[in-house]
């Protein structure tokens, strides 16, 4: 009798590094972010603080203060989500809770940003830009950066959520159509910006470059009851 196989294996300790480092990442992003725009921050704390539309959520500086002081709240919602999935057993509890928050929390903000009426809102008819790498000079690099920035939080994080979008060319699809949406209501919105064909690619980029930077937390795919079940080992 082979004493070694009839011994049950220990159980192993739950898997808790994935969720420990997206979470130290994501402070660590927040922590940058308000160290490098302290001083523009501050200047939208009175409106925001007196919950004034005007002065806060009608600028950037407005929308990204409310974003970092919202972050305890998203961060709750995970909590719950997870408390919730572990409670009824469902696998990967913290890694599918922050990944659904952190794609929310981390993409709405850009958009609204984007979508922001321009001082020639519903006067100034819709503009479009055609001419790849045109208007990519004329960006700088804040602009660039924050094009990257747009659906980073969604390309990172929806690969790790979803096993049918861990795929690069699948990403790189998804934030091309979110970003050509957005670009559209610009245009029919008459919010008085431009769609630019730069914009797309720069957004797509980003969103391509956060994937990458998550690979190795991506979801993959569970099998089924339906799946044929493994050979057992013979033993020697």
């Amino acid at each position: 009798m082979n004493r070694d196989a009839s011994l049950s294996a220990p159980p192993r300790p739950p898997r808790r590094t994935g969720a420990i480092v997206l979470v130290g990442l994501a402070v660590l992003c927040v922590a940058g972010a308000a160290f490098v725009l302290r001083r523009p921050l501050m200047m939208s704390v009175p409106a925001c603080m007196a919950g004034r539309w005007h002065g806060c959520f009608d600028t950037f500086n407005g929308v990204v203060l409310m974003t970092l002081v919202s972050l305890p709240l998203a961060v709750l919602v995970a909590w719950v989500l997870a408390r919730r999935r572990r409670a009824a057993g469902v696998p990967s509890a913290w890694r599918m809770s922050l990944a659904e928050v952190g794609m929310v929390h981390g993409t709405l903000p850009w958009v609204w940003m984007i979508l922001m009426p321009g001082a020639g809102a519903g006067v100034v008819p819709g503009r479009v830009s055609l001419v790849p790498l045109r208007d990519l000079i004329t960006m700088g690099p804040l602009g660039i950066v924050g094009n990257l920035l747009v659906f980073a939080s969604l390309g990172f994080f929806a690969p790790v959520r979803f096993a049918a979008l861990a795929s690069v060319p699948r990403i790189l699809a998804l934030g091309t159509g979110c970003s050509v949406l957005v670009e559209t209501a610009q245009y029919v919105l008459w919010l008085d910006r431009v769609s630019s064909v730069d914009d797309v690619l720069v957004n797509a980029s980003g969103a391509v470059l956060a994937a990458l930077a998550s690979r190795r937390w991506w979801r993959t795919a569970e099998r089924t009851p339906s799946d044929p079940p493994r050979p057992a080992p013979v033993p020697a």
